[in-house]
């Protein structure tokens, strides 16, 4: 008889970070290298296609995560809305849809489809004949599109920012590096001498030596990005950079804990199965949800504030 075969050694910490660093350095270079080739159709286009996606797709890994969690969701409805939100945003700042030229114009238009939006799920609780579970729905289905795709769309508005002259590309492409220096920062520093841990019930990995990580290499990446490139970035000085640094570099760590919390209560090592070893698409833009927003009302009420 033949030795039975063993079973595939799950991937090390090591190769974890490495295949998810690769994949995210995959992602991005493809929507930054649009960005910065020049021509606005490309830029625009695969930009806005791209955070599309990547909103859609993240959204359906929340909804699948609630389901593991028996909790009723309606999925059709928040898809479809979510993909209206990250459309309309896009059409907003094309001009199709009447005045572009003022960031209160995009958020009257978010916050009269989120109007809809509840107003709708309620209506389409009325009318099924299966979920009793009216609150849980409306609820869990709500959150998913304020999660995933209402989070993310501030990336949209940070690069078409009105009175950047188009540099609001740069503004992207900070947050990006500097978020991802977070999650950089916080594996090395905590892999090699983390020993007292954050929240070992949600997150059993995180350490505060990794999180003094996080903060050190975000900040670092913050003020180096800040010398080699102030000068496209309208109102930013050193002392923004430092700020900046931190405030990303914690918020980055927060958004990754609250992604173990959900896949922690689903009973899921990962979000999705998109990328074999590494996990789903809310895996990669967990430590971006809640940065992005952040960035742009720095942006809009502290870097650009008349």
């Amino acid at each position: 008889m033949s030795a039975p075969a063993h079973a595939p050694l799950p991937p090390g910490k090591a190769q974890v970070f490495l295949r998810r660093a690769a994949s995210t350095l995959l992602l991005w270079t493809v929507v930054i290298a649009a960005m910065f080739s020049g021509n606005r159709v490309l830029s625009d286009g695969v930009c806005g296609l791209f955070i599309t996606a990547l909103a859609l797709v993240g959204l359906l890994e929340f909804y699948g995560l609630a389901e593991n969690c028996r909790l009723a969701c309606f999925k059709f409805s928040g898809v479809v809305a979510g993909g209206l939100l990250m459309v309309g945003t896009f059409a907003h700042f094309q001009g199709w849809l009447g005045i572009h030229d003022t960031p209160a114009r995009v958020n009257d238009f978010e916050t009269g489809l989120l109007i809809l939006f509840v107003l709708g799920l309620c209506v389409r609780q009325f009318l099924s004949k299966e979920n009793f579970s009216g609150i849980t729905a409306i609820a869990v289905t709500l959150f998913g599109l304020m999660y995933v795709p209402w989070l993310l769309n501030f990336i949209q508005k940070i690069f078409y920012f009105p009175g950047l002259n188009g540099d609001g590309k740069y503004y992207v492409l900070y947050f990006l590096l500097v978020t991802k220096f977070s999650d950089m920062g916080a594996y090395l520093l905590g892999s090699l001498i983390g020993k007292h841990k954050m929240i070992p019930r949600i997150s059993p990995a995180k350490t505060w030596e990794g999180f003094a990580g996080a903060i050190l290499v975000s900040t670092g990446g913050s003020l180096a990005f800040v010398h080699f490139f102030g000068a496209h970035m309208a109102g930013m000085n050193t002392l923004h950079a430092l700020v900046l640094g931190v405030v990303l570099s914690i918020a980055a760590v927060i958004g990754d804990l609250i992604e173990s919390l959900f896949k922690r209560e689903a009973g899921a090592k990962d979000s999705g199965k998109l990328f074999p070893g590494i996990g789903g698409i809310l895996d990669l833009l967990d430590s971006l949800l809640f940065n992005a927003p952040l960035m742009y009302l720095y942006l809009r009420h502290i870097l650009t504030h008349p």
